[in-house]
């Protein structure tokens, strides 16, 4: 029996606008075990990504982004 999948979803804001050569380092860094799904938003200046938490810490996730040339910071709480 394999072990059980913890899906997370955290966001990032990005540093710049997306560009080719982020567009290249999100396709890498889909490839990584345990990245799930890396999509833009919400929002223009944001990253979502769902990984494996039984993988991948938020930190690892950073790490992997930054790793593959996509500016990012952990996520800034929004104003309600």
């Amino acid at each position: 029996m394999g072990e059980a999948m913890t899906k997370v979803e955290i966001s990032f804001d990005l540093e710049r606008p997306l560009d080719a050569t982020a567009a290249d380092g999100i396709e890498a860094a889909r490839s990584v075990y345990g990245m799930l799904r890396i999509a833009p938003g919400p929002g223009p200046d944001r990253l979502t990504v769902e990984y494996d938490a039984s993988r991948l810490t938020a930190a690892d996730v950073e790490r992997v982004l930054r790793g593959a040339g996509v500016a990012v910071r952990p996520d800034t709480p929004q104003p309600a």
